[in-house]
Parts: C-alpha cells; sequence; structure tokens
C-alpha cells in the first residue's frame, strides 16, 4: 500500500533522518528473522528497501555487538573500572531520558564520578586515594563522546533542568496552533512512559525486607514500562503499550495466553525500554485505530493531535512514518526540557495511577486473605505473577478518572479545560474532601495495609509512587 506524502503542517516538527543506531538495527534484523517483510520494514522505518537489505545482509556482525544506548561495545583496551562506569553511565542516560530529561555535560561528569566512587567502594581492601584517580574531567567526557556515540543526547549549561521560559512562552504557541487546526479537547491526545514495579511493597513491609536480604536479590527483574495515552475531554483512553523482559513468560505458557487478547499492547526487551519501533507500532496498530473509531463513534471530523515530549523512544520522524490510514494525526513536540512543567501525563496522572495500581494490589491481598488459607507471604511468593499485575494495571488505568485526565492538561491547554467543563462531572462524593480527592485514595492505600498488618503510612506509599520515577541506584544499575 503506498500514499502521496501530505506536506508538512504549521508547527510540526519534521527533522531529517538521523542515521540507524546499532540497536535499532539489530531489532530490525530480529523483526525479519520474525518473518516481517523487507518492504513492510522499508515503510515502517521510513527507509529504502535497499537500506534494510543492507542491514539484514550485515546481521551477524550487528548480533556480536554488545549494545548500551545502540552504540558499539566500548574499547576493552581501557581499565574494567572505567569500562563498568561507562556501561552504567549509558544505561542510566537512556533512563534519565526516557523520563524526557536532558543531561549536561556537569551532570555526566558528577554521575560518572559517583559511579566510579560507589564501585571502588566494592572492592576489598580500598582505599580513599583509590576514589580519587578518576576525576572525570572534559578531556575524559570529550572521549565517552566519541566512545559512546551520546553527543547528540547531550545538551550543555543549564539543559537539565526544567526550562520554566521555553514552557511559557510554548503556551499561547500552542494555544494559537489548536485554534488554527480546529482541533477541540476530544481530539488532542498526549502519552507517556513509565517505569512500574509491579511486584513492590513499601519500604518498612516485613515482605520487602525479607525480599532483599536474600541472595541475588534483583528488584529490576520485576519491572515494567507502561506507554499511558488519553485525551484531553478525558474520555477516551488508549490500551497501554508495556515492555516487559520477557517475550513469553512461564504463566502465559501455563495458560496459554493469546498476548492480542491481553488490555496492553506486549513488547519485551531485556531492560523493559520502550524503543522507537515499539512506539511506532503502537501509534500505528494501536493509537490510530482507537482514536479513528472513537472520533466516528462521537461523530467529529477525523482528525488528531498527538502531544509528545523528547524521550528517545518518540521517533522525530514519527508524522512520516504514520502508516496511510493513520496520516487523520497530526505528532507535535514540547520544547525540551519542558516535560515536568507542561506534559498533562506528568500532571498527577501517572501518580494517580500508580497509587490505583497500589490500592488494587493491596485490595486483592485482602481478598486472598479472607477467602483463601494462603497467607500473605504464600500469596506474594507463590501466587502473584505478572498476570495478577496486568489484571490490577487495567484496573487501575480504568479507576483513573475523567476529571484528573481532563485538569491535567491545564498547565499545557488552560483555555481547553475552562472551569465550567467540570460542571458536567457531577459532584464528589459527600464523604470526599472535594480539593483533595488523592488524600482519600492515599487513606484508603494505608487503611488495607494496615488490615493486612503491614507498617505503612503515607509518607510511605508517596515515597514508593516516586520511586518508580527516580533515577536508578547504582546496585539497580549493575
Amino acid at each position: 500500500m503506498s500514499s502521496k506524502k501530505q506536506p508538512a503542517k504549521a508547527g510540526v516538527c519534521k527533522g531529517k533522518k538521523e542515521a540507524i543506531t546499532v540497536e535499532v538495527k539489530k531489532e530490525i534484523i530480529a523483526k525479519h528473522e520474525r518473518g516481517i517483510r523487507v518492504v513492510d520494514l522499508a515503510r515502517e522505518y521510513g527507509r529504502a528497501p535497499s537500506t534494510i537489505s543492507t542491514i539484514l545482509k550485515g546481521k551477524d556482525k550487528y548480533k556480536t555487538l554488545d549494545v548500551a544506548k545502540g552504540v558499539s561495545k566500548l574499547t576493552s583496551k581501557r581499565p574494567k573500572l572505567l569500562e563498568d562506569v561507562e556501561r552504567l553511565l549509558l544505561v542510566w542516560m537512556n533512563e534519565r531520558q526516557l523520563h524526557g530529561d536532558c543531561v549536561s555535560e556537569a551532570i555526566v561528569c558528577a554521575k560518572a564520578r559517583m559511579l566510579y566512587v560507589d564501585l571502588v567502594r566494592k572492592i576489598p581492601g580500598a582505599s580513599s586515594e583509590d576514589e580519587e584517580v578518576f576525576r572525570a574531567s572534559r578531556g575524559w567526557f570529550e572521549n565517552f563522546k566519541k566512545r559512546s556515540g551520546i553527543h547528540s543526547a547531550v545538551r550543555h549549561g543549564e539543559a537539565a533542568s526544567s526550562d520554566k521560559g521555553a514552557a511559557e512562552a510554548f503556551v499561547p504557541e500552542f494555544q494559537k496552533f489548536v485554534d488554527q487546526e480546529q482541533f477541540l479537547p476530544q481530539q488532542v491526545f498526549n502519552c507517556d512512559e513509565t517505569g512500574l514495579f509491579w511486584k513492590k511493597l513499601t519500604k518498612r513491609t516485613y515482605i520487602t525486607q525479607e525480599e532483599q536480604s536474600l541472595p541475588g536479590h534483583k528488584p529490576m527483574k520485576d519491572s515494567l514500562t507502561l506507554v499511558l495515552c488519553a485525551n484531553a475531554s478525558g474520555d477516551c483512553k488508549v490500551k497501554p503499550l508495556l515492555v516487559y523482559h520477557s517475550e513469553n513468560p512461564q504463566v502465559f505458557k501455563a495458560f496459554k495466553v493469546h498476548k492480542t487478547w491481553l488490555n496492553v499492547m506486549w513488547r519485551s526487551n531485556k531492560r523493559s525500554w520502550v524503543t522507537q519501533i515499539f512506539f511506532s507500532e503502537w501509534v500505528n496498530d494501536v493509537f490510530g485505530p482507537t482514536v479513528r473509531n472513537y472520533l466516528v463513534d462521537k461523530q467529529l471530523p477525523l482528525k488528531a493531535l498527538l502531544v509528545l515530549d523528547n524521550a528517545p523512544a518518540h521517533p522525530r520522524q514519527l508524522q512520516d512514518d504514520l502508516f496511510p490510514e493513520n496520516q487523520f494525526i497530526t505528532i507535535k513536540f514540547l520544547p525540551p526540557n519542558t516535560t515536568a512543567l507542561l506534559q498533562p501525563m506528568d500532571q498527577q496522572v501517572i501518580a494517580n495511577f500508580k497509587k490505583l495500581y497500589m490500592k488494587a494490589l493491596l485490595e486483592r491481598c485482602v481478598h486472598v486473605i479472607d477467602t483463601t488459607e494462603l497467607t500473605l507471604r504464600q500469596f506474594w511468593k507463590e501466587q502473584f505473577n505478572i498476570m495478577g499485575a496486568l489484571r490490577l494495571i487495567d484496573k487501575a488505568w480504568e479507576g483513573v478518572s475523567r476529571r484528573t485526565l481532563h485538569s491535567a492538561w491545564r498547565n499545557l491547554w488552560p483555555e481547553g479545560v475552562p472551569e465550567r467543563d467540570f460542571e458536567g462531572f457531577g459532584p464528589a462524593p459527600a464523604s470526599a474532601p472535594v480539593d483533595d480527592p488523592e488524600a482519600l485514595l492515599m487513606d484508603d492505600i494505608v487503611a488495607l495495609g494496615h488490615t493486612l498488618g503491614l507498617e505503612v503510612d503515607a509518607a510511605d506509599v508517596q515515597e514508593l509512587v516516586e520511586e518508580h520515577s527516580d533515577e536508578l541506584t547504582t546496585e539497580e544499575l549493575l
């Protein structure tokens, strides 16, 4: 199927094509080996079939490369400790960018120093003098950029902090754009990635403390990444993209689960990261059809706007990569370093989802204890698996209210969510504080924890919610 390219729309970022990273080449090879045709791969990545064929011819070479952040293996002629620092640094930088953060030279150097010190302290007999050997100088940084290929990911000066000025300038620009294009709140969508430790309780609970004391404890094994998406009117939630470390978990095999039946689009890689390939597939195969059906059902014009931040998983050429049937979608990027200030999903939507997940998880635990002979420890260790987590994810996402989704757009599009719009949402329950619905949710979580005999308070829950998006420790990076 082919179609003529439509002219770029005002305000839409259509950058030139970037070099294909080793990580992307390896994924192209993997997809081809799963049966995807060259012509389909070419259309998906916006490349010529000859380019795809050239990549496939060199698949033996690419498969042998050890890739971190899409770059080839660092040279082995350098001290192993520095190699380890740089490998962990690449993983850390990828995590930061997944949250839409840019990192400056100073921040990268400071993190490299911290990683080096942490690793030195793990060496028996190491002294404080050993910690001072590596200074993460400007010369090291320049060489690190050449070795790793991260030059395009690093900004200088104040780029790592939220750009309030850029955010303030973008708001009227965004209003002008949606006015010119005549987008309604029902037609404007935002999505964002978030990590979720699906099998993790607060730090002070006895199960967590017992689990952490076990040899070989790996908390990252129980993590996944979700892409959550909804529109500005709050009445259309799109099926999430979920990336896990296993393509076919044992429980899927045991119960003969067909992943196409799930309430998420299931993808996998070793680090549970959203890649450009996964994101493009989700936009074309899930977002596009869902929004089309929604607009037709609502008898609205077939046009939609998808607002994205600058996370590396979001291809800058995404507008060009849309399937012909999805050309009704317009892609618009937020300015760099404005995610925390403007992105709707970051304005309490994701935090609310994670609290609802925790509540659903504790409710499930209470139900099991009340209706079976299992103890909480037995259920947690032997019965609660990724299938159970998927049900809770679905319940939590369903539980995010239209009011929460709608109000999240106030920073980016204040005229799109005027106060009068909330009149149709109905009054809050008489027992709930109208001005603080999150407090009631927090109280429910704490009460459920106490019912299970767990030591938990509001601060513990808030810490767990924030921990999901915090940068990884050295131990977790290892």
